[in-house]
Order: C-alpha cells, then structure tokens, then sequence
C-alpha cells in the first residue's frame, strides 16, 4: 500500500453562471486541470456551491434564506456531476459545500466522491454568527466520518469547525492523519482564525491539514459576496518535517490548485519518535461535548 498521496486544494471564485449546464463545464475544467496535474484528490472550499444561485432569478438571489430550499432542490444533480467526474478523471473530490435540508434541518455538508461512487459527506458542527443568526444554518448532528483510501486516512473540519480541537483530535483518534478544512471567510481576520486553527490542529494531532478558501467578489450573492482567503497546507514541526509547519501556502485572492505531495510514512515516524508526543500526550485530556456525544464511522473509498 502507498502512503503517498498528492492533493489539491482550491483557491476558488464565486464566479456567476448562465444555467446549470454552464456550471458544470466550469466545474469540470477545474477537476481536469488538478487531474491532468497528476492530483489523487481534490478539496474544493465551504459554500463554493452557492454560485449555483447565480442560475436563480433575482427574487431568489435576494433570498439567502430561500436560496438553500433551491440549493437543496439541486442536491441530486450537483452530486450526480461531481460523481461523474470522480470516476470520469480517476481521482478522490472533496465537493464545495453546499447547504441541504435534511429532517427540517438546514445544514452545511461536503459530499466526498470517489471513482467507484459517492462515499459519504461530512457535516459542519459549529455556526458562525452569520450562519445562526441570518442564514438559518444550523448546527449537524455530532457524526464525524474518517474516510478510508489506499494512501491513508482523512477527515474533514469544515471552516470555523478547525478552530476548535474536538473534531480532529477524535478523528486523529480514529485513525486519521490528515484533516481537511473548506473554508469560507471575507476578511483577513476571518481566514487568519481557520489558518490558525488548521495550524493547532497539525501540531496537536502531528498530522498534515489543508485549507481551501474561497477568493474574490460575488457582489450578486448577499451570502458569499466577498471573499478573502488562500490555500495551504500544514504540518507539526518536528523531524522531517518544515520547521516551521508550513509545506505550502499560496498568495492570497489568486486563483487556482495548490498541489502538495504528502508521505504518510513521515507522520507515522513522528508519532512513534518525534522531538514531542504532541499526539500521543493528547491521550490524557479529555474533550466533550455538553450537548451530544460525538460518534465516528469509517468509509472506504
């Protein structure tokens, strides 16, 4: 079994679209440019689906909270062309989240694809302000999924979800050593905060994160209008490894991949022998939530 893998993450545009058609050549040329690139998987940013209510009509693109009644109408179709594109170009894709309804419950979701199908998706836990207080978005029930492939294993934190500990530890706990985070955010402070927790979350878990933002303006959307973020991908620095944790990052607002080759044999080596147990000392703290239990479940890919 390989322990390598090479991963793409997006600085990606909220960019408008004619019709459903339109969006889904747009699509498909970013998946064709990372797998031409030789990338295994794909990590688009949280809410990069929302330039589908740019094919809505005015009434609907004033309406953040009617947009995810819509968006969810278009579940189905979004999902049936990012399967299609995992098994047409052979690689894992991380899609941009999308709001769904599912039990009379707005939530935040990204769908995982792998060649072989849809695997499963990952729900955010933790609301913004923005989310709770104007969007409707609310918190998903506590199920965290490791997802299996012959490289290694990853979860995924979306956004303001990395910024606190609980999810990755347990995830690092379940066998994961990689963390995804999508992420949404239109200021520097707001992407310097899930930076900063991508960052604590490789140090304490000594595993690699990869963040994905969203860049630029969509002033026809009143959710995601303007965007401020860049692409990077982190690690503990310990032996090996970068000093200071940092493997790549890309200049802020620039579209585009971030491609990055990550070995897994050096997250095993650091955890069995590094200059600290950052991982293995974790064991002794114990994180809860008040409110739900928090379970996990394993997918293969």
């Amino acid at each position: 079994m390989t322990q390598a893998v090479t991963i793409t993450s997006a600085q990606y545009p909220i960019t408008e679209h004619a019709d459903f058609a339109s969006w889904q050549r747009h699509t498909e040329k970013w998946v064709a440019d990372a797998a031409i690139r030789g990338a295994n998987l794909l990590l688009f940013p949280e809410y990069g689906a929302m330039e589908l209510v740019s094919i809505f009509n005015a009434e609907i693109r004033a309406d953040i909270r009617r947009q995810i009644q819509e968006l969810d109408a278009l579940k189905d179709d979004f999902c049936k062309t990012f399967e299609m594109l995992a098994r047409k170009y052979g690689v894992i894709i991380v899609a941009p989240s999308i709001p769904v309804i599912e039990h009379a419950r707005n939530l935040n979701r990204a769908f995982v694809f792998s060649p072989t199908g849809m695997a499963g998706y990952q729900d955010k836990f933790f609301m913004t302000r923005f989310e709770n207080e104007h969007w409707g978005i609310e918190s998903a029930p506590r199920q965290l999924t490791v997802f299996e492939a012959d490289w290694g294993k990853f979860g995924i934190q979306i956004c303001y979800d990395v910024e606190f500990p609980i999810g990755a530890r347990k995830l690092s706990d379940a066998g994961a050593n990689l963390i995804l985070a999508p992420s949404c955010t239109e200021t520097i402070r707001g992407a310097t905060r899930v930076h900063v927790g991508a960052r604590s979350r490789a140090l304490e878990n000594q595993c690699y994160t990869v963040v994905s933002q969203t860049v630029g303006e969509a002033l026809w959307s009143p959710a995601v209008d303007v965007n401020y973020g860049y692409a990077a991908c982190y690690t503990t620095p310990d032996k090996n490894m970068p000093e200071e944790g940092i493997i790549g990052t890309m200049p802020a607002q620039q579209e585009g991949w971030l491609m990055q080759n990550l070995d897994f044999a050096l997250i095993e080596e650091v955890r069995a022998d590094g200059h600290v147990f950052n991982f293995k000392d974790q064991s002794r703290v114990t994180l809860e939530m008040k409110d739900a239990a928090i379970s996990v479940v394993h997918t293969k890919l």
